[in-house]
């Protein structure tokens, strides 16, 4: 079997302001990179080292920040107290993850979150136009979408709101010319080749097809997202009248 173990240099590590570094784990948008960003997080947030305030995962990379003040005077680095605080970091990131593995670090199992989605009519006005652009009928487009499970590489753009990979090409399409001002929380949408979920209201320029009941984002529960980096996404088409039902029991 090949040696799969990573080899990080210099490189793979750049500064994000003063008290960040980006730590690169790969060029493309893959299951095998996202793999890599969740064993680096995973390594990183089992360590105990004073300093480091968040691990943020992203499609292709994952960044550290860290408290310069605390990092220069952390006991763990003390052997580097020469060092401005950002070299500090990254000679200790180095040491991290010269030695990791794909069984080092290892990310939790994924979880398989189900999502119901009641698709078209005014809850997903675009639905129509998703199906013409690729020749297919709506109820196809249903069965395509809520046929595949979806990886989620990361959360952005909005709190909570999940980037998912594994968009089939049959269904992909270009985002709307003119964006709407306003899409409704629970929206999801098609744009290009991804799929996601609006979790609060917001202005946006995927393509509608459906919402979700759920609530994706909730600042006074713990953890306020309902999705996270690593999860696993179904879509469960439900009916307008179940969608209300549902709604009417989500906070």
């Amino acid at each position: 079997m090949a040696d799969r173990s990573y080899i990080w240099t210099k490189e793979t590590l750049s500064p994000l302001g003063e008290s960040g570094v980006v730590i690169r784990c790969g060029d493309i948008i893959s299951e095998e990179v996202h793999h890599r960003v969740m064993s680096v997080c995973a390594l990183l947030e089992s360590q105990d080292v004073m300093g480091i305030v968040d691990v943020v995962p992203s499609f292709n990379a994952v960044t550290l920040f860290f408290d310069p003040v605390k990092v220069a005077a952390s006991a763990q680095l003390l052997e580097r107290t020469a060092m401005l605080p950002y070299e500090a970091i990254c000679g200790w990131l180095l040491e991290q993850l010269s030695g990791l593995s794909e069984n080092q670090g290892a990310a939790p199992p994924s979880r398989i979150v189900t999502i119901p989605v009641c698709y078209g009519g005014e809850l997903g006005p675009d639905l129509q136009h998703v199906a013409s652009v690729n020749g297919l009928d709506a109820d196809e487009v249903v069965s395509i979408h809520s046929g595949a499970e979806y990886l989620v590489h990361m959360i952005g753009f909005a709190p909570g709101f999940p980037y998912l990979g594994g968009l089939s090409e049959r269904i992909a399409t270009p985002r709307r010319a003119t964006p709407r001002l306003r899409v409704e929380a629970g929206t999801v949408g098609i744009g290009g080749s991804q799929t996601g979920i609006y979790p609060v209201a917001t202005p946006g320029g995927w393509q509608c097809i459906g919402r979700t009941p759920l609530a994706l984002f909730a600042p006074d529960q713990s953890p306020p997202s309902l999705l996270a980096a690593g999860d696993r996404v179904r879509f469960q088409p439900i009916t307008l009248e179940e969608y209300l039902s549902l709604k009417e029991g989500c906070p």
